[in-house]
């Protein structure tokens, strides 16, 4: 098979390279006039990061954010600006250029406590309505909206590894259930504590959850009984893929990893993102026709010539420089 494989990338590479004058001809023409316009205003710079109340956010390393719930002292209680902040953080994450990967964590003694009950109690206890079904109206749209804080992660094309210490309770299992890898330290464990407060979790994990573990009964205990999973059960049931033995180490491995994943063409890790996420949802004969249709365009990528003739000059894929996306 490898043989063959290299026949065929082989017979790629020969043929682009045959029309390639041509064809970077005509691109240096169209791309000789507006040098000026594609310069990046003096506002915009592309190492910048936005400023938020609840999350701190930091190019780590090259192409690569790192994402901090960032109430240490609240143990990164997810309060209302937390809910407001996720979307509007990682709509802009899903648009940066210069990002290819993140890494989510939190600040201080633990990932994250959970929902701030404090404060988004009043928000549903004093929903608006001039009757019940108004008011349910309206909390309707408040869960919504919230719903949509953690679904954001699975909408950003950008692989999103999450990495947890401490407790990660309540809200923290719907986050992390939306991130696409999981790493914890030793010292961590989950619980999905909704019962326990006498409701339904209702932001993402009864819906995703028993498509991580693949497990209905230790799903449907954990849901019923708000216990503790510990991180050897989490690894070992499939909730996270690796356990660490402290936090600086968890996080300069996930470090590492979204570096590696970030080296790949965008093009192919983005695409691979959302095809997984799409087939998760749909059955394999649907899920095989959105990746024809999708791969119909982006099998004609400079991505994969690139990566073809990297290949066989026996070059590692972090020395081939792809376009942005």
């Amino acid at each position: 098979m490898a043989v063959a494989a290299s026949g065929v990338l082989g017979g790629l590479l020969r043929r682009h390279l045959a029309i390639r004058p041509a064809s970077c001809h005509g691109f240096s023409i169209m791309s000789s006039k507006p040098q000026q316009q594609q310069q990046t205003p003096p506002q915009q710079q592309p190492n910048s990061v936005p400023a938020y109340e609840t999350l701190k956010l930091e190019r780590v390393r090259e192409k690569v954010l790192h994402v901090e719930l960032n109430r240490p002292e609240k143990r990164n209680a997810m309060n209302v600006a937390f809910w407001r902040e996720m979307v509007e953080c990682f709509n802009k994450i899903g648009q940066d250029p210069e990002c290819h990967a993140v890494v989510i964590s939190g600040a201080g003694k633990m990932f994250t406590s959970g929902i701030d009950l404090m404060e988004m109690g009043s928000v549903f206890l004093m929903a608006e309505g001039d009757d019940v079904a108004r008011k349910a109206w309206n909390i309707r749209k408040k869960i919504r909206d919230y719903q949509e804080s953690f679904t954001v992660l699975e909408k950003c094309p950008k692989p999103i590894i999450v990495a947890v210490h401490g407790a990660c309770i309540g809200g923290g299992v719907d986050l992390i259930s939306a991130c696409d890898i999981r790493y914890c330290t030793q010292d961590a464990w989950f619980q999905v504590k909704e019962v326990d407060i006498g409701l339904a979790a209702d932001v993402g994990t009864l819906q995703r959850l028993p498509r991580i573990i693949g497990n209905r009964s230790l799903v449907n205990e954990l849901a019923f009984t708000a216990r503790k999973l510990m991180a050897p059960e989490a690894e070992s049931c499939g909730l996270v893929s690796r356990v660490f033995r402290d936090r600086e180490t968890m996080l300069q491995s996930a470090f590492d990893l979204a570096t590696e994943i970030a080296s790949k063409s965008p093009l192919a890790v983005q695409g691979t993102k959302i095809n997984l996420v799409y087939s998760r949802d749909h059955s394999v004969p649907e899920s095989l026709k959105y990746m024809a249709a999708w791969n119909m365009s982006m099998l004609q990528t400079e991505d994969v010539i690139k990566s073809a003739q990297a290949l066989m000059e026996k070059k590692s894929p972090k020395e081939v420089v792809y376009s942005k996306l």
